[in-house]
């Protein structure tokens, strides 16, 4: 099958590595958000993040453009797909943690997506617990988790105020050198949204889901450079299933046509444009689907 982007896609040069894609608004905001309104379509929050590796410049999608993808599709909110609550006391170890923080944010994304209030008390103190055992405590001190709970039935302020948090978890690891724990948390949260896309497209089949799943090609190969750049002992079997996974993308055909570039007169920004074409199969998607969820199984039912 064929799908066509119709939208225009906009490169730009994005520096740095960002936490997790779900994580969400720059600490720059954090002093106006209590109670305010905000285009969540248009903030950090569902934007993609830059990721530098051995040079090469990455884009890889934030979860919360999955689950805005969902919610606008209409897609009922859907606890069942979302880790277990009371699965944080198993993970022992510092790569355990880190996934699972990622897979626990990108669920607390997309919960504040659906503005399921008490399930986001739950999810964000699995965060806070998760986060404060690798060490990144000091990003929720108690005005953030204050600040956060008073706002808590607001989706827009609770994506912005975990924003916060984050940034100064993203902040403080590569501070103290601990960029590798950074990549764990961001492919966790990458798996989980691939998991929510999946569940999705299984409960509606539409292009966009489709688009959404065969268009990860590019994230896969990034993650994988990602994770070896780091050269993680822990991380052997999850970069050989991501291995396996690439060969599956391997088959899923991106065809780009570009077009005329425009320029922003006011922000003197030029955008190089193009419509992206992709061929995927029924059968890549299922290998993908089957992947994934082995993936993240073994990521959420780790002891270790």
């Amino acid at each position: 099958m064929n799908i066509n982007n119709k939208n225009k896609k906009t490169y730009t040069i994005l520096i740095g590595l960002g936490l997790v894609a779900c994580f969400f608004y720059s600490c720059g905001n954090s002093a106006s958000t209590d109670q305010k309104s905000i285009d969540v379509t248009n903030t950090d929050t569902v934007k993609a993040l830059g990721l530098n590796v051995g040079g090469e410049l990455f884009s890889i999608p934030s979860p919360m453009q999955t689950a805005l993808l969902i919610q606008k599709l209409g897609i009922a909110y859907d606890k069942s797909i979302l880790n277990q609550k009371n699965n944080t006391e198993q993970y022992v170890s510092e790569y355990s943690k880190a996934l699972n923080l990622g897979i626990y944010g990108a669920d607390l994304g997309y919960i504040s997506m659906y503005s399921q209030t008490q399930d986001a008390f739950a999810f964000l103190g699995k965060v806070k617990n998760l986060a404060d055992k690798i060490g990144v405590a000091e990003a929720f001190d108690q005005k953030t988790m204050e600040r956060i709970n008073n706002n808590i039935s607001n989706k827009d302020s609770i994506l912005v105020l975990v924003g916060v948090a984050y940034r100064a978890s993203d902040s403080y690891l590569k501070t103290n050198k601990r960029p590798e724990i950074s990549t764990l948390i961001l492919v966790g949260g990458w798996i989980e949204s691939m998991h929510f896309s999946i569940a999705a497209y299984r409960t509606k089949n539409t292009d966009a889901l489709k688009y959404r799943i065969a268009d990860q090609k590019q994230a896969v190969t990034s993650i994988i450079k990602l994770i070896s750049s780091h050269n993680l002992p822990e991380a052997k079997l999850l970069l050989a299933d991501l291995l396996v996974l690439s060969k599956v993308y391997d088959g899923v055909i991106s065809k780009y046509k570009f077009i005329d570039q425009t320029t922003d007169a006011v922000s003197k920004t030029t955008y190089i444009n193009s419509n992206n074409e992709i061929e995927i199969t029924d059968i890549q998607i299922e290998q993908i689907e089957k992947k994934i969820a082995s993936i993240r199984n073994k990521i959420i039912s780790s002891k270790s």
